[in-house]
């Protein structure tokens, strides 16, 4: 079937999101079946609004460069789809002979292209619909981890492997430090931090994942615990964390179009700041926090090489199983083997990824619910590229200086 393609992207950045749109981009344009290839400005939102962008008419090093560019290049959007929004989608897709739709998105986008698939299939309008995978949070089902996730895990176990440096050396003056990741059912993020500990002092000495519950009183004893063995204490907190009557421990209220909480674009609410509380009334010890929010979503410069190819490659094999005839797939990332690291493309039925969220398995939380196990290390290695190393001074302290 021959006919002119989109391509949209949607939701959050990530590091790599524009990787993927360049692979689709590039095969799209080799493609016999494909004669044109748009994109949509600012997703769902600016297609439903005819603002369509001839992605074949950029300058080869625009191109490119999208490979290297950080955030969502064609403008992103969190509009929630409704059904009165159907028919005129279907009409724009007639109007400009687009056969082949792709999105570029977590949960809520893979609903939607299910959505707008369905709707094409049962008013007779044959049109190939792929979802391609993104998202930092690497809480979508189906695939081993999503395009995005690797860089982001990065960015922030470089950044608390950093931090944790900074926190020992200025425990004299700061017992503690609270560092907070986004994932708001899934604890991916904050649990890859702890490729950053070489060393039983590093940090993070405690993990804290929305997958279990919250126990404050634990969580004291837990930081007092490092406190007192270390000197200090490094803490990642996971921004959905819940305490057991449920209540949120960010004491968030606010929530999206999607029904999802609010951590921090609107209700200002934080897990991390709250935690800080809870430590410094406990102990009375002066204590940092950081919380990055979205800054691991488009740091190019932290992105992992092995995230960058696996985009890339993740946008081709959309355009490949839109040209043999898929429809109502999303590509998926299947592992093969850890070490050494290989993978093969799958697709899963974009029903089995619609509003769901993948929490890491239980096996990869320790049973105190504060650390990682060795099968998270193990899954995470691959992914993450390589360690930096920092040393620390021998403190031997000279007992006497002769005169």
């Amino acid at each position: 079937m021959k006919g002119n393609a989109i391509i949209g992207q949607s939701g959050g950045p990530t590091s790599v999101i524009n990787t993927s749109l360049a692979g689709v981009i590039e095969t799209a344009m080799a493609s016999d079946k494909i004669d044109k290839i748009y994109g949509m400005n600012y997703g769902i939102e600016g297609f439903l609004d005819k603002q369509l962008i001839d992605l074949g008419n950029q300058k080869p090093e625009v191109l490119k460069g999208l490979q290297n560019t950080p955030s969502s290049a064609l403008g992103s959007s969190r509009h929630k789809l409704t059904d009165g929004d159907l028919p005129l989608i279907l009409d724009i897709l007639k109007k400009y002979s687009i056969r082949y739709f792709f999105l570029i998105g977590g949960n809520d986008t893979m609903d939607t292209i299910h959505r707008v698939e369905k709707y094409c299939r049962n008013n007779n309008y044959v049109l190939m619909c792929i979802g391609i995978p993104k998202t930092v949070d690497n809480d979508l089902y189906g695939t081993d981890h999503t395009p995005g996730f690797p860089s982001a895990a990065r960015y922030n176990m470089l950044s608390v492997a950093q931090s944790g440096v900074l926190a020992r050396d200025m425990q004299k003056v700061d017992k503690f430090v609270i560092y907070q990741t986004i994932g708001r059912d899934a604890g991916w993020l904050a649990a890859a931090t702890a490729l950053a500990k070489k060393h039983e002092s590093d940090a993070p000495h405690l993990i804290y994942c929305p997958e279990r519950l919250f126990i404050k009183d634990q969580f004291i004893e837990d930081a007092e615990n490092c406190i007192a063995e270390y000197g200090w204490v490094s803490i990642v907190v996971s921004e959905g964390l819940l305490y057991p009557d449920g209540t949120p421990v960010s004491a968030a209220e606010e929530k999206d179009s999607f029904n999802n909480k609010e951590f921090g674009a609107m209700g200002g609410a934080s897990v991390g700041l709250n935690v800080h509380k809870i430590l410094k009334d406990a102990t009375g010890f002066r204590g940092e926090f950081q919380i990055t929010e979205s800054l691991n979503m488009c740091a190019i410069d932290r992105a992992a090489p092995i995230d960058l190819q696996e985009a890339f490659d993740c946008g081709k094999e959309a355009v490949n199983l839109a040209s043999e005839g898929n429809s109502g797939y999303m590509v998926t990332i299947e592992r093969v083997s850890d070490n050494p690291y290989r993978t093969v493309f799958g697709k899963t039925e974009l029903s089995n990824v619609a509003i769901r969220a993948k929490s890491m398995p239980e096996d990869f939380i320790n049973k105190r619910g504060n650390f990682v196990t060795y099968k998270l290390i193990n899954y995470m290695r691959p992914l993450i590229g390589e360690i930096p190393s920092y040393i620390q001074l021998d403190k031997t302290i000279v007992d006497k200086i002769d005169e």
